[in-house]
């Protein structure tokens, strides 16, 4: 159960610091790219976030489900449920909001686009934040000296 916790912790609190670095620094200079090289960026850009965003969101989906059947002592319903459905608001956002968009600015340079997804990003990263204080509320809970 303490494992299934600290790697939910860790994989939560990376893809928090993340989002944040995303929403504030790499979305918004996406606009500086410039037209004509804009769709090799974006298309570059997805392969190798793939690689940094999916194992530790495949982590987290993973171990937030297993905390439903296993969840660490003092972790009642309200925390793992709460976590669930902030989790479901990531997931769902990425898949309606976020990855369409990409899919657009993939194939051509669309200013509409590009200000929907940093516009729609702030779901996922408030979503994220609030799983991130939702997990230091138990672990303050759990250990309280510190």
């Amino acid at each position: 159960m303490k494992t299934l916790f600290l790697l939910q912790l860790v994989s939560t609190f990376y893809m928090v610091g993340l989002i944040w670095f995303v929403q504030i620094v790499h979305y918004p200079m996406f606009a500086l790219v410039g037209r004509a090289r804009f769709t090799h960026y974006q298309q570059i850009h997805q392969l190798r976030t793939s690689f940094v965003v999916g194992p530790m969101m495949l982590t987290e989906a993973a171990t937030t489900v297993a905390i439903v059947y296993w969840p660490p002592p003092g972790m009642g319903p309200v925390f793992t449920w709460t976590g669930v459905g902030l989790l479901f608001v990531v997931w769902i956002s990425t898949a309606c909001l976020q990855v369409p968009r990409h899919h657009v600015l993939a194939s051509r340079f669309s200013p509409r686009h590009l200000r929907g997804l940093v516009i729609s990003n702030w779901i996922r990263t408030f979503a994220w934040t609030a799983r991130g204080i939702l997990l230091l509320i138990y672990l303050f809970q759990v250990f309280p000296e510190y």
